[in-house]
């Protein structure tokens, strides 16, 4: 799921200064007339090369394309959708999935996207450049196929709330936020509860439109491993409880540039990666490939971003 900590709110906080900007200079040359009101919606479409969200391949490495469209009113309330094309969930339960004992009948699971759904307010409550968020985040993944697992594994569909503080200083901005889920996570069982804090940073070099980006974030996974799914991990039979936390818990990171062309279009690159482990040999986030590999491996990205 996208950052959305750049709302259409400071798309319409720019687009009004740079109208009455403009209308000064040009007032001495030019007859009288109405700046044009910037619009309360945004839309974006993005290519990548990978898919990554919390640091985690979405789309097995392979290229995506994401969309979507903001709308924010002058109050402070926003609402949006974002969605991209992802293989995660069918690539789970393939042959070679991370799930495939749980798809005896080999069904053919379709998961083709992710549609984010979200909702909050956004208000510079404590200063200028300094915008409090609260919001609500619902992950919907339209699905087929998918079998019964008797509790092993849960719906994929994850709904979030979320504080962020945003903060600017001078040519430093970013944000700090919690993610808080009120349901199971990400198609993990017993995971209501889990929680993800992160900390961005952006650096405006003023050199050629490049800003220089960083980002570290804690995904923490509540709740225990079902018993059925410990000897499929391939733990001894003496193991009988393992935490969601000691096996799917992990950090990720992102250093990156990225360089604003102009009109809407915008640029990045970033190297990203995760801590994400392994237990009894097999990967906590695994593809299906023979050799598995581990969607949280380090990696390049590389973005082409349009904002209407």
């Amino acid at each position: 799921m996208k950052s959305f900590q750049k709302t259409a709110i400071s798309a319409v906080a720019v687009g009004l200064l740079t109208g009455l900007a403009c209308a000064s200079a040009f007032a001495e040359d030019a007859p009288a007339a109405d700046a044009p009101e910037a619009s309360p919606i945004t839309a974006n479409v993005t290519v990548t090369n990978d898919y990554r969200y919390r640091g985690l391949s979405q789309s097995n490495f392979k290229p995506a394309i994401q969309g979507g469209f903001d709308y924010a009113h002058e109050s402070g309330f926003y609402i949006g959708n974002w969605n991209s094309s992802i293989s995660w969930i069918g690539d789970s339960y393939s042959a070679q999935g991370s799930n495939a004992a749980y798809n005896k009948n080999n069904t053919n699971v379709s998961a083709p996207i992710e549609m984010d759904f979200y909702a909050g307010f956004k208000k510079e409550l404590i200063g200028e450049g300094f915008a409090s968020d609260l919001g609500f985040l619902q992950y919907y993944y339209p699905t087929t196929g998918i079998p019964n697992t008797n509790g092993s594994t849960a719906n994929p569909n994850s709904s979030e709330i979320y504080a962020a503080q945003n903060y600017t200083f001078g040519p430093v901005t970013g944000f700090v936020k919690v993610s808080y889920a009120v349901s199971t996570l990400f198609g993990t069982a017993n995971s209501s509860g889990s929680y993800y804090p992160d900390f961005t940073v952006n650096y405006d070099t003023g050199i050629w439109g490049l800003a220089l980006n960083g980002h570290v974030g804690y995904q923490y996974i509540a709740g225990n491993v079902p018993t059925q799914n410990l000897s499929a991990l391939g733990a001894p039979s003496s193991v009988k409880s393992l935490s969601n936390s000691s096996l799917y818990s992990y950090t990720d990171w992102k250093l990156g540039v990225t360089k604003d062309f102009g009109g809407g279009l915008s640029g990045a690159i970033a190297y990203v990666g995760t801590n994400a482990q392994t237990a009894y040999g097999y990967y906590a986030y695994g593809n299906p490939s023979t050799p598995a590999k581990n969607l949280g491996k380090s990696g390049g990205l590389v973005s082409l971003t349009k904002t209407f």
